[in-house]
């Protein structure tokens, strides 16, 4: 039998970026993607998914490009329905693509990975003593990174790159402030950051360039080998 493998996506993540990966291992049609939101009316994603009171709040790309606060909580609660829906259904492997924190998934059968749980470690490994400068998407998101990247021996560089700007100066002025810092490694740390832009990067800068996406997508092609 086929290996199968599910992508989980909270709100609109560039999976087309990560597929290629991917097929060099698994048909495509053995590939599903369930996104929570992603599909969802904006107001209608809203309403469901708004932070109530006591409730954390995360951030989801909806489709119509705006990024919004969601309640961690009720966004966690469905992400578990679904996970236990496709594990019923026999996926071997779900990759949940999101890069924040969301602690207690679980699946019964199928082996889930997690990029904020994977990456930080793995990335670490890679690097060891080398000087990490990593590219968000904005500054609200450097306090998250911070906690992220704890396991690294050499506190990182941060520097700010929308990642709708495949190829234009942002990224690489970004990139190039990284590395007059002190940084010869660059990490792309958001789902929507894709190849093209660790190629624009890598070319540009003639440094290393890491991508998150990619790091997740190569282990869950290894493991459906």
């Amino acid at each position: 039998m086929s290996a199968t493998l599910a992508i989980l996506t909270i709100g609109v993540v560039p999976i087309n970026a990560v597929l290629p990966l991917l097929t060099e291992h698994i048909a495509e049609d053995q590939i599903t993607h369930v996104s929570l939101m992603g599909n969802m009316d904006p107001a209608d994603a809203l309403e469901d998914y708004t932070a109530g009171p006591g409730e954390d709040e995360i951030r989801a790309l909806l489709n119509n490009g705006e990024v919004v606060k969601v309640s961690r909580q009720k966004v966690k609660r469905d992400l578990q329905s679904v996970i236990e829906v496709l594990d019923k259904q026999g996926y071997d492997v779900i990759i949940l693509m999101y890069n924040d924190k969301i602690e207690g998934l679980k699946s019964r059968n199928a082996i889930l990975l997690e990029p904020q749980r994977i990456i930080p470690p793995l990335v670490a490994s890679i690097i060891d003593g080398h000087q990490v400068g990593v590219l968000v998407p904005m500054v609200e998101l450097l306090g998250e990174q911070q906690q992220k990247w704890q396991a690294l021996s050499n506190e990182p560089l941060y520097a700010i790159a929308n990642p709708q700007d495949t190829i234009g100066a942002q990224l690489i002025d970004a990139g190039k402030t990284l590395i007059d810092q002190g940084a010869d490694v660059l990490m792309l740390d958001c789902l929507g950051f894709h190849q093209a832009h660790r190629d624009h990067l890598q070319k540009s800068l003639d440094v290393p360039v890491l991508l998150s996406n990619v790091l997740v997508a190569r282990l869950a092609s290894e493991l459906l080998m």
